[in-house]
Order: C-alpha cells, then sequence, then structure tokens
C-alpha cells in the first residue's frame, strides 16, 4: 500500500468517534429526516430507524477487519480494488466520492436554513427568518459556507478534530434536552402520538414503505467510516479507528431513537400544524418545533445545534472525500494531482479544494432544479451509500475467503457479519432502484418521466463509468492491476502493508 505523506499519530480513539459522530451530524439528519420518515412508515419510524442501522453496524466489521491488515486512507476504494480488482475497486471509490460531495451540498443547504431562522428568531424578524427561501440568497449563503469549511479542511487535522469535539458535545447536549422536554410536554399535546410499542414492530408495513423508510433511515446513520478515512493519522491505525466507527454508530443510534419517539409523541403525525407529514414541516422538523418544545430563548440553542451540526459536519465531510481522491491520486486512478498535500498541513489540497467546487456546483444546479432539493438528494444518496458500503461488505468475505473457517472469530466478523450487511444494504438498493424509477417518488419532480431520484442516483453512478473509460486511456497502470495489486488475505506477507 502506499505511503501518502498524511501526518500520523495525531487522532486519538475520543477523537475520532467525534469525527464520525460529526460527520454523521445527529442534529441535521434528524430535521433533514424524521419527516421523511414519517411521511414513508407513519408511526414505524423507530423500528426504521433500527433497521436502518443494522446493515451499517455490520457493515462496520468489515471496515474494522479491512483495517487491522491495511489502514489505508482510500478505505473502501483500496479494500475493494484488492478484493475484486481496479474496475470495481475505481467505480466504489467513484461512488464514495460522488455521494460525500453531494451531501457537502446538502449540509451546506440545511445550515443556510438554520442561520437565518436563528438571526431571524433572535431579532424577532420573520422577514429575516425567511431569506433563506430566496433561491440567490441561499446559494449565495450557501457557497459563502462551503468556502470556509473547504479552507478549515485544508488547514489540517489538528484544527478539525478540535472544532469538532466542542460543536459536537453541544449538539448532543442540545438533542437530548430537546427529547426530554418534548416527552415531558406530550400529555398536554392535543396532535400528540400516545406511545406504543407497536412503532419497534415492523408489522402492518408494506415493502416499498419499508424500503423507502430504510434508505431514509440509512442516510441518517451514514458517515461513521470517516472515523476509518482518518486511520493513517490515527494513533494504533489498525485498531482504534475500528473501535471509534463502532462506538460512533451505538450513539447514533440511541440519540435517533430517543428525539425520534419524542417527536412522534409531541407533533404527532398529522399533515396540517406540526404534524410531522405536514410538507411545511417535514422538509425542517426542529426548525418548526424549536419554539413550541424549547420555548425563548431555549429554541435558539436548537437552531445553533442545528447550524452547529452542519457546519462541523461540513468540514469532517471533507475528510472522507478528499482522503478517497488523495488515495485514488496516489494508485493512479485518479489524476496525479489529487495526491499533493500542502507542504505544511500536510493535506490534500486539490483533492479538498475539488470537492468544495464540485458541492457549490451541485447545489447552485439542484436548488433551482428542484423544489424540495433536500428531499431528492437524501433518496439519491440512499442509492449511492448501498452501493458503496455493500461493495465494501462483500469484499471483506472475499478478500478473507481462505480464512472465514478458520475459527468463530473469523467467522463472525469477517463472514456472518459483513454478509448481513452486505444483504442489507443490496437488498435497500435493489429495491429503491425499482421504486425510483417512478416521477411520484421523492419529490416529484422527475425529467422525461423519470423520477429525478433515480437519475441523480443511478445516473452519477453510471457517469463514473465515462470518466473511468477515459482516466483507463490516459493513465492504464491502475486499471492493469500494477498500483493496487488484486489479491486475497492469505496472499498478503503480514505486517508489509506500506510501501514508499
Amino acid at each position: 500500500m502506499a505511503e501518502k505523506g498524511l501526518k500520523s499519530n495525531v487522532v486519538g480513539l475520543f477523537g475520532g468517534t467525534m469525527l464520525g459522530i460529526s460527520s454523521v451530524a445527529p442534529a441535521y439528519a434528524l430535521t433533514a429526516t424524521l419527516g421523511i420518515l414519517a411521511a414513508s412508515v407513519g408511526a414505524k419510524t423507530p423500528v426504521v430507524i433500527i433497521a436502518g442501522f443494522l446493515p451499517m453496524f455490520f457493515a462496520a466489521y468489515a471496515y474494522r477487519e479491512f483495517n487491522r491488515i491495511m489502514p489505508d486512507a482510500g478505505t473502501s476504494f483500496t479494500w475493494t480494488s484488492k478484493a475484486f480488482g481496479p474496475y470495481i475497486g475505481w467505480l466504489g471509490g467513484w461512488a464514495a466520492v460522488v455521494a460525500t460531495v453531494i451531501v457537502l451540498s446538502n449540509l451546506a443547504g440545511v445550515a443556510v436554513q438554520f442561520l437565518y431562522q436563528f438571526i431571524g428568531s433572535a431579532v424577532n424578524s420573520e422577514m429575516i427568518s425567511g431569506l433563506w427561501e430566496n433561491k440567490l440568497i441561499n446559494v449565495v449563503t450557501c457557497l459563502v459556507f462551503l468556502a470556509i469549511a473547504t479552507y478549515v479542511a485544508y488547514r489540517g487535522i489538528d484544527t478539525t478534530e478540535h472544532v469538532q469535539m466542542v460543536l459536537v458535545i453541544f449538539q448532543l447536549v442540545m438533542l437530548l434536552i430537546f427529547g426530554v422536554m418534548a416527552i415531558a410536554k406530550s400529555g398536554a399535546s392535543e396532535v400528540g402520538e400516545a406511545f406504543s410499542l407497536s412503532w419497534f414492530s415492523p408489522a402492518g408495513l408494506t415493502l416499498s414503505a419499508f424500503i423507502a423508510g430504510l434508505s431514509g433511515s440509512i442516510f441518517a446513520f451514514w458517515g461513521w467510516d470517516t472515523a476509518l478515512t482518518v486511520n493513517e493519522e490515527s494513533k494504533n491505525s489498525d485498531t482504534t479507528p475500528g473501535r471509534a466507527a463502532l462506538l460512533c454508530v451505538l450513539s447514533i443510534l440511541l440519540t435517533y431513537l430517543l428525539v425520534s419517539v419524542a417527536t412522534q409523541m409531541y407533533a404527532g403525525l398529522g399533515d396540517t400544524g406540526l404534524g410531522l407529514t405536514n410538507e411545511e414541516v417535514s422538509d425542517n422538523v426542529f426548525g418548526n418545533l424549536a419554539e413550541p418544545v424549547l420555548g425563548s430563548p431555549l429554541d435558539l440553542g436548537l437552531f445553533l445545534a442545528v447550524l452547529a451540526s452542519s457546519a462541523a459536519s461540513l468540514i469532517t465531510t471533507f475528510l472522507p472525500t478528499s482522503r478517497t481522491l488523495l488515495a485514488m491520486g496516489a494508485y493512479g486512478a485518479m489524476p496525479k494531482a489529487f495526491a499533493k498535500l500542502h507542504p505544511t498541513h500536510r493535506t490534500p489540497s486539490v483533492a479538498t479544494f475539488t470537492a468544495g467546487i464540485g458541492a457549490a456546483a451541485f447545489y447552485a444546479v439542484m436548488t433551482f432544479l428542484s423544489e424540495r432539493v433536500l428531499t431528492d438528494t437524501i433518496y439519491s444518496l440512499g442509492i449511492m451509500i448501498c452501493f458503496y458500503y455493500g461493495l465494501t461488505a462483500f469484499g471483506c468475505i472475499w478478500f478473507f475467503r481462505h480464512q472465514l473457517f478458520d475459527n468463530s472469530f473469523n467467522f463472525v466478523f469477517k463472514f456472518l457479519f459483513p454478509l448481513l450487511g452486505g444483504l442489507g444494504l443490496f437488498f435497500v438498493l435493489i429495491i429503491t432502484l425499482r421504486d425510483s424509477a417512478s416521477p411520484d417518488y421523492g419529490s416529484g419532480a422527475s425529467i422525461g418521466g423519470v423520477g429525478l431520484v433515480l437519475i441523480l442516483g443511478l445516473g452519477l453512478i453510471l457517469a463514473g463509468l465515462v470518466v473511468m473509460a477515459i482516466l483507463r486511456a490516459r493513465q492504464p497502470a491502475f486499471f492493469r492491476g500494477e498500483t493496487i495489486i488484486h489479491e486475497s488475505a492469505h496472499a498478503m506477507r503480514p505486517h508489509e502493508h506500506l510501501v514508499q
């Protein structure tokens, strides 16, 4: 594996866990997906959250086992290239990069909403609170956010880690306060739902509704692999990142269950007023529930928490994007310029700025193309997330195929858990591809009678085939298997995974 020149021994277990949680961005993910889940599965949101957690949790073990033997910043790209060869590995890396670039734009969009809502509430101005709805102001502000986040990520992993610890703890505390107060006030709510254990059972859900909700749930957990993306910069790089990823996923699950149950108990599932299926509420749940649940001035704290969550995740999401591009450049799967590091900060400078520019362009186009840009991008992200996470899970099984039945540890963590994760993710992928072809899927936006979600999700993956063909002609060494050797764990010599 290639030594890339990143700083080493910088990120510990706590720091890695914080980076993972920050990338998931629980406050942002909840305000963006709770309405989508309610519209898809009604009161069954808690069980769908658990269902989204399981394949992610199982897939995390595939990442952990890969990381034990190959702590490489390219993660999914490098590992699937090793397991399945350069072409499949390149597509996995492409899907990971495109997904993170899209979510950067999505994060910036949420940050814009809550910035103006925070300022408007602070000065009691409805005019300022609604400025985010002006598309020109929205896009310009979004570009400013992306520029700031790009600069902070460019400054280095040290700056990023220290900023994240403060922002993550703040948003988790505000979500805990919101959840507790929503439950406490639910008894006086006229539209709330009485708590029921049936919320934790899938009984009564149609397959299409369950999968639609599951796609949103999987999106809400996405980002924990950031803890592994900084493996070359971590202390004890072969063990610490995997532990941080598992701690991150478990922490997020508990947070989501508390807030989803509390929100249903307080706001209910109606399509009017504060109901979670009201379109005015579903795109921005906390923006509408903060004041009724928390009152003034605590509601400003929740606005600030979502703003901090989006801003923090903006910064950390540059890590997997830039490091995947860095690895692809180092191995010749992308232009060599992506392998360049800043001489002082030792960050992948070209890759970082490319991600920022790509996110800015995507957001500007989508804002004017779709009235409900957040909904469509979340559903389309589910397609790409399931693709490259599932590919990595199956890659783990194939890579370790000669060791799977040597002992019970290998059977469970290198075969059974990755198999369950991969099957779950690919099942969601296939059903989502089928359903998203309908122009009614997601926000209802379509092009030529085909749902915008399918065009975004599958179209961007297929566009990678064109880019791959161009790169194959220009720099064929990677595609001939000369820079990453296609082999199994059985063929690798232990403790010799890094080369200059």
